[in-house]
Order: structure tokens, then C-alpha cells, then sequence
């Protein structure tokens, strides 16, 4: 029976928003003959937000030194059963039941891609749910489109919306050990490798709140800013000029 795994990252503090993303993720409902595996990974070993999640046979929970998001994810890879892996941060939620659904269904329905992405919603203190600004059509996405916008500064999609096959995820190496924008690595590297498909659906509720690594100054240095997409894009740049092509073995099916 084919699995969908969903890695979610969580350090020590982060529990209040833990409940919510378990609920978003307990009420899916997935295409017929589709587990769901909940691969959960602390970013350290306070053992805080592991005691906060419920003992269920579908949730995979894990710690290791703190390194951030990328090494939590990356530690968490290997636990990953499914043939499809999505990722959610802690803090952020799956917006409606069958959104999982969706990423299976579109890949089926295009055997010859590999990865999807979808909307995002920001979900503001004040309760306001805004759509991002520079949603692509949903379809197909043209070879580079992604690289491109990341080039320029505006990348369209979030990287946390990202589903892929697996064992494409294994290939490029999971996720980079960058302290920001570590997401959209493996999303760049994908689109160098394969095809990708936008959804007209939401993916995510992405949550906006002080506590989040966005908010912090850090984040917004230049200099760093400018050396994270600098790496995520010479990497993808890289894969591209190798010529390889990835396409699944054996695409998924409902």
C-alpha cells in the first residue's frame, strides 16, 4: 500500500503551534488504498514538543543535535516510508482535508513529473487568510520557471508547499545546510531534474507570528540573503548542466 509521508521540523518552544499541524494532518483523507506516515523531528533533544505529540502508529517522531530546520528535515529523510514526502513546518497547517489528496492525485494524473506545489496562504494574527502574490497558473510549470524568479529576487511558490518523489528527494540530498531558505533547495534542485506541476488549490496556511524565523533580523541580512540564493541556485544550475533527467519508475496511482 503506498504511503505519503509528511517531515514536519519542531524545536523547543514551538509546541503551542504543534496541536494545530497534528489536527491539519490527522484530518486527511487520502485517495483509497494511501497511508499517511507523520515523520516528526525535533531540532534538538529538549524531548518537549515530542511529548506533545499523541502515541499513534502513524506518527514517526525522532530528535537530534539542533542544527535547524535543513538538519532537522535531513535527519528525518531517512524515516520517510512514503513514495511521496511533503513537508510542514510545526507552526504552519494543511489547509483542508484533502489537500494531501491533491498532491497524489495531480502526480497520478501526470506520470511523466515528478514533484507538485501549490498555493500558499498567509494566515495573519488578525485572522486574515491573504494569497500570495505571485502565484504561477496552475498546470505545468515551464522548465526554469522557478530558477528564474529566484534569480530575480521573487520566487513564486513556497517551498513548503513542495511534494516530491522520494527517492528523487534521497538523490539531491534532502535539504541544504543553509540557517535560511533551505526549503527552496531541493524544490530548484527537483525542477533542474524533472518536471513540476502547480496546483489551483492551496497547499498551505502559512502562519505569521513574531516567533517565526522570518521575523527574526538575521534573516534579513543582506549579505547572508544574498549567499542562500546564491548556493540554492548553483546547485540547481549544476544538476542542469549535467544533463540528467529523473522521471519516476513507477509513477503513483489512485
Amino acid at each position: 500500500m503506498p504511503t505519503i509521508s509528511v517531515i514536519t521540523p519542531v524545536h523547543g518552544g514551538s509546541e503551542p503551534y504543534l496541536p494545530d499541524a497534528h489536527r491539519s494532518v490527522a484530518a486527511q483523507r487520502l485517495p483509497d488504498g494511501w497511508d499517511l506516515q507523520w515523520v516528526v523531528q525535533e531540532d534538538g533533544r529538549t524531548g518537549g514538543p515530542l511529548a506533545a505529540l499523541p502515541d499513534e502508529p502513524w506518527i514517526s517522531p525522532g530528535a537530534g543535535r539542533a542544527g535547524g530546520a535543513a538538519r532537522a528535515r535531513t535527519l528525518a529523510l531517512h524515516r520517510a516510508a512514503g513514495v511521496l514526502t511533503r513537508t510542514l513546518d510545526a507552526d504552519d497547517l494543511l489547509p483542508d482535508e484533502r489537500t494531501l489528496a491533491r498532491d497524489i492525485e495531480a502526480l497520478a494524473a501526470h506520470p511523466d513529473l515528478a514533484w507538485t506545489v501549490a498555493p500558499a496562504l498567509d494566515l495573519h494574527p488578525d485572522g486574515r487568510l491573504v494569497p500570495g502574490p505571485c502565484d504561477p497558473p496552475p498546470g505545468p510549470l515551464p522548465p526554469e520557471l522557478l530558477v528564474d524568479g529566484a534569480r530575480v529576487g521573487v520566487l513564486p511558490v513556497m517551498g513548503t508547499t513542495f511534494t516530491v518523489y522520494t527517492a528523487l528527494l534521497v538523490a539531491i540530498g534532502g535539504w541544504p545546510a543553509l540557517p535560511a531558505y533551505e526549503d527552496v533547495g531541493p524544490l530548484l534542485a527537483a525542477e533542474a531534474l524533472s518536471g513540476g506541476l502547480m496546483q489551483a488549490e492551496p497547499g498551505e496556511i502559512y502562519r505569521k507570528h513574531p516567533g517565526q524565523s522570518t521575523a527574526d533580523p538575521a534573516y534579513h541580512d543582506a549579505e547572508e540573503k544574498a549567499t542562500r540564493m546564491a548556493t540554492v541556485i548553483a546547485r540547481a544550475d549544476a544538476l542542469r548542466r549535467l544533463g540528467w533527467k529523473w522521471q519516476p519508475e513507477q509513477p503513483a496511482v489512485v
